[in-house]
């Protein structure tokens, strides 16, 4: 598989598709018309030698990706609300926008740091009373983060709602692969090619729960306070070092790169589902917006 440097993300009755400093919004609106909507993406930085440095470039990546996504999929939502007022409209202003979705932003990662961080260490403690081994605590505590992070995607999967969601995300992964393939962008091929892919937001998330257990089990101090502290101030570093993975998975055919890209792979099968053909369409138009594929496809042939 040939690295593409598209990458997106679905949202509501749509697909999100990113390529270098642009993104494409593509929804298929209640009238059945597909909408496309394209932007500059200016990220949270406009030092691009961030995105160079190794670990740094993970976080900066992560949080463009989380403000992105968040930002998508409100605008997809917009398609499917109610008209406004005229008075409303004219009281909105960009600056209200932004701190609207700073707000979102700050919310959906401080619940997932109490979810997936803080509530798994909460409960390894009480078996502190019957093991005395640091290194089997922490183990616990990551199994504990892996089963309560399997349950939250397994159990959002059985909504109606989530499940479009996932149908449009195999739609993306499916064109990605398509293009990456070497095929033509069209229907048929995009509906023969895999809804799995390395470079998914899964995998990345499936590989930060993996890597917080190994660092973790490496810290072994007295205070239970400290020890908190120090799970907190290692994020970051927990989304770098999978960031880095992920981008060598998207990049690399290595046999022993795609063995340990299989539990990302597998993941995704409860993250993805088979599209239908409007559904597609969709990501062929998301993919139009920001990709010239045919120049893409064209190079892989004569390569």
């Amino acid at each position: 598989m040939r690295y593409s440097g598209i990458g997106g993300q679905a949202v509501m009755e749509g697909v999100m598709m990113k390529n270098e400093d642009k993104y494409a919004v593509a929804v298929r609106k209640p009238d059945n018309e597909i909408a496309v909507e394209v932007h500059d993406c200016n990220g949270i930085s406009k030092n691009k030698n961030l995105k160079k440095i190794p670990l740094v470039r993970g976080v900066v990546n992560f949080i463009e990706s989380l403000t992105l996504g968040m930002g998508s999929l409100l605008e997809s939502a917009s398609y499917f609300e109610d008209e406004e007022d005229e008075s409303e409209k004219k009281g909105k202003d960009d600056d209200s926008d932004k701190f609207a979705m700073g707000g979102v932003v700050f919310s959906s990662v401080a619940l997932a740091v109490i979810i997936f961080m803080i509530i798994p260490y909460g409960v390894s403690l009480f078996f502190e009373r019957y093991i005395s081994s640091g290194f089997a605590i922490a183990a616990i505590e990551g199994v504990l983060r892996l089963v309560i992070f399997i349950g939250y995607i397994g159990g959002i999967s059985l909504m109606e709602d989530i499940k479009r969601v996932y149908m449009y995300h195999g739609a993306e992964h499916k064109c990605i692969n398509c293009i990456e393939s070497g095929l033509d962008l069209t229907v048929e091929n995009v509906r023969k090619s895999s809804k799995e892919h390395k470079r998914c937001g899964t995998s990345f998330l499936l590989f930060v729960m993996l890597v917080s257990i190994i660092l973790f089990m490496f810290i072994q101090v007295d205070s239970r306070l400290l020890r908190l502290v120090l799970r907190l101030l290692l994020i970051p570093v927990i989304a770098g070092i999978s960031y880095e993975f992920i981008r060598l998975a998207g990049r690399s055919d290595n046999i022993l790169v795609n063995i340990i890209s299989k539990p990302g792979l597998w993941m995704q099968k409860l993250t993805t589902r088979e599209p239908d053909d409007n559904m597609i369409e969709v990501g062929i138009a998301s993919v139009e917006a920001v990709f010239d594929w045919k120049k893409y496809v064209e190079e892989i042939k004569n390569s």
